[in-house]
């Protein structure tokens, strides 16, 4: 039986782990730090449960076909709750518009808001829904080795989407500026500005509107636990504690993959660990890209993050909240065009515990916050605190709450925390943006190009950054793979 070696037990790793059991290796998965889950890692203090890292579950029908694909149900590994609103868009004092989880009431809100926009809305909403399929049934799940991938008779009629960028098809027709925010909102999941990002990626709207908001019971730590189990059940085996120093090789294939406290002999090494960091542990000639390349690269956003534990509950704010009481132009410049501290940024609160008792002691809440900001920016104790100050001013000044006298206690999580324990290419919390110049065959292989058994997976490949695609990335390689094996021994 051919040994297969993953490093990384993020989720498109453990998908590849899945995978690739079923189809008869032997797997062994190796993760750096304690926990399995990769940022999709728990932190618990006294009786306090915080996902660390993904918040938002969309696209169920992704995670769905993920387990059908091993016969199974998500229902058999975790629950899930549709959220009712599925979140809060903040806008100023005493101003929000909560998000329905009915399509025909988000339609009506519009209408209210903005005369005539609820039927532009409604055909914007049927275009996204068509795009959604297009991407999912035919595009997604491709590995990006040809241009020819993108090309159907679907994907033709729509051309010019992916010509035109999200803001102008989003601000043809809707004027109001609360409108186009929540409407441009979903492609910051993709980690561009939508004046960046290719109009055919509405399809996002139709995960946020169509599909709805969901929280999975226990966090999403709990799906992480859900997969791996699926993968013990498979026959996996699961390493913690082990940092990989070393992919070893000979005559251009991986003998073995060394650790800090053990050596593993592979067959095959899937690496669902940052790409970049994974290529320092080969030979410089064996890697596909120089330090050049991925510092030309767009990345996603790094965060700030805060987990803070309340001694209250906090009844003025939703399960997911956004606060766009400021400029998003000036801060998504100060994101991508011109990298520094953000002056006034947008940021997020989650207060999971309203949905999920669970998490925390009766009469409390858990709050998680997190302000989008530039990869590579200087980072401290002091920077974290403060924006932890401009979190609490904000709140306070549009809910009305002063919440600094309710936090028990908290912990931040920055840009340097995302290298050290994530190994993040300059500091990035989602990977690479899906511009148009870094979509499909123009994002890095999959395949490493000198070491034949050598293979990448993540939100740097393939299709791109969040949990959904994280899962297809590990399908995409995987298939990749067991295509490669076939050709092989025939």
């Amino acid at each position: 039986m051919k040994k297969v070696v993953i490093i990384g037990s993020g989720f498109s790793a453990l998908a590849s782990a899945c995978y690739m059991a079923k189809a008869g290796f032997a797997v062994q998965v190796l993760e750096k730090n304690e926990q399995l889950g990769g940022r999709a890692s728990m932190w618990e203090k006294d009786g306090f449960k915080f996902d660390m890292g993904p918040s938002w579950y969309w696209m169920p029908d992704i995670f769905e076909r993920f387990f059908s694909d091993f016969s199974k149900k998500v229902s058999d590994y975790y629950s899930l709750e549709k959220l009712s609103p599925a979140y809060r868009v903040v806008f100023g004092e005493n101003d929000f518009i909560d998000i329905s989880d009915d399509p025909d009431k988000i339609i009506e809100k519009f209408e209210e808001v903005e005369s005539g926009s609820g039927a532009h809305l409604r055909k914007f909403m049927e275009d996204s829904r068509k795009n959604y399929e297009i991407a999912m049934q035919d595009l997604v799940y491709n590995p990006g080795k040809s241009l020819l991938e993108l090309v159907s008779f679907e994907t033709a009629t729509r051309l010019p989407l992916f010509v035109k960028n999200i803001s102008e098809t989003v601000r043809k027709n809707i004027k109001n500026p609360k409108l186009q925010s929540i409407l441009e909102f979903p492609v910051l999941f993709l980690g561009a500005k939508p004046q960046n990002t290719p109009a055919f990626y509405n399809f996002m709207n139709h995960a946020d509107f169509g599909l709805g908001t969901w929280y999975p019971k226990g966090g999403f730590n709990a799906v992480a636990l859900g997969i791996v189990s699926l993968a013990k059940e498979l026959g996996v085996q699961f390493h913690v504690n082990q940092e990989v120093t070393k992919i070893e090789t000979e005559n251009n294939l991986v003998k073995k993959v060394i650790t800090t406290t053990d050596s593993f002999e592979a067959d095959i090494v899937i690496s669902g660990a940052d790409y970049a960091h994974t290529e320092k542990l080969l030979k410089q000639p064996e890697k596909n890209y120089s330090d050049d390349y991925w510092m030309k690269k767009v990345f996603a956003p790094s965060s700030f993050l805060y987990y803070v534990a309340f001694d209250k509950e906090v009844p003025e704010l939703q399960h997911h909240n956004l606060f766009f009481d400021t400029d998003f132009g000036r801060h998504a410049v100060e994101i991508y065009d011109e990298p520094q501290l953000p002056k006034k940024p947008l940021f997020y609160a989650n207060f999971s515990s309203k949905t999920d008792k669970d998490l925390c002691p009766p009469g409390k809440e858990v709050g998680f916050f997190l302000i989008p900001v530039a990869v590579d920016l200087e980072d401290s104790p002091e920077i974290h605190e403060q924006y932890f100050e401009l979190i609490m001013d904000r709140i306070q000044k549009n809910i009305g709450v002063d919440l600094r006298k309710n936090v028990l206690f908290k912990r931040s999580f920055g840009v340097q925390d995302f290298k050290d324990r994530y190994n993040s290419c300059r500091g990035n919390a989602y990977g690479l943006a899906n511009t148009l110049l870094q979509t499909s065959v123009l994002r890095p292989s999959i395949n490493n190009k000198k070491i034949k058994n050598l293979f990448y997976t993540g939100q740097l490949t393939v299709p791109g950054p969040g949990v959904p695609p994280a899962l297809i990335s590990g399908k995409v390689v995987t298939d990749y793979i067991l295509k490669h094996e076939k050709n092989t021994t025939r």
